[in-house]
């Protein structure tokens, strides 16, 4: 089977987007995930990253906040998505990963039904445009996104697998995860971590979008630290294994969100994942 090809998110590089760019290709990348934000021309992207000999796997739209799952301000989140969505499909790449919101196990919950309706609204605009809208994993159980994205069963939604969110916030198995969510999987965050502890996943990503995480940590003591690729309780085997088994083709995206050398763990994340698909039967 031929390998899956490797890339990095942009924003874990050191440096402006070019330079960025220019450090993806000299470690020998097959592409790049970028922030919407970072691109302010994307006719001029496009023939950098042609220059480079880099693909672009995604386009990360997330938006600071509490995601899909407040009506204030809804419809200003809701416009500044579909314009994400419109800078993706001119840069030519078919994925927009982002952040959501927590979403409630009960299909009934008043937030489930708000979210719901912003997530259509927003799928139907990227069908439209030939992209798909990808709910990153963490927020909610594995089994719960999947279950949400089945009631829906709008094609142009998916799942951004970040195994890595789902051990450290949900304390869930890799594979199993992997698993649960294979039908709607469309990008791949490859990142590693471990769970100190139990922790209530509402009041995290709350933090997370209040600028209150620090405080939250103050209160309650270490819930979970991101580790170099490889060395948290992902389980990266199994998870590659389930991709495979779902038949998965598209990019392994590093992702490096700390550390005291991101740029030397992503090389070292690379030559894993390179190891990793040589190895792993």
């Amino acid at each position: 089977m031929n390998p899956l090809p490797i890339a990095v998110f942009t924003a874990n590089l050191p440096g402006p987007l070019e330079q960025a760019l220019d450090t993806a290709a000299a470690l020998g990348l097959a592409g790049v995930q970028i922030p919407a934000e970072a691109v302010d021309d994307p006719g001029r992207l496009r023939a950098t990253l042609a220059n480079h000999g880099l693909v672009l796997t995604a386009l990360c739209g997330d938006l600071p906040g509490h995601g899909f799952t407040r009506r204030e301000g809804l419809e200003a989140r809701l416009a500044a998505t579909r314009a994400i969505i419109d800078r993706a499909a001119a840069l030519g790449t078919a994925v927009v990963s982002a952040h959501v919101g927590v979403i409630p196990a009960d299909p009934a919950h008043p937030r489930t039904r708000l979210m719901a309706e912003a997530l259509v609204a927003v799928a139907d605009h990227a069908r439209a445009r030939g992209v798909r809208y990808a709910i990153e994993t963490g927020p909610e159980p594995a089994t719960v996104l999947r279950a949400f994205l089945d009631r829906l069963g709008h094609p142009a939604l998916g799942a951004n697998l970040d195994p890595a969110n789902l051990a450290m916030v949900q304390g869930e198995d890799g594979a199993a995860a992997t698993a649960a969510l294979a039908p709607w999987i469309v990008h791949v965050h490859a990142k590693d971590g471990v769970r100190h502890q139990p922790c209530d996943p509402e009041a995290v990503y709350a933090a997370f979008a209040d600028g209150g995480f620090a405080a939250l940590v103050a209160r309650t003591g270490a819930l979970f630290s991101e580790t170099p690729l490889g060395a948290g309780q992902v389980g990266w085997p199994g998870v590659l294994r389930e991709l495979r088994r779902a038949g998965y083709r598209g990019a392994l995206t590093i992702e490096r969100e700390c550390g005291n050398d991101p740029a030397g763990d992503i090389a070292a994340a690379r030559r894993f994942l390179t190891t990793l698909q040589e190895t792993t039967p």
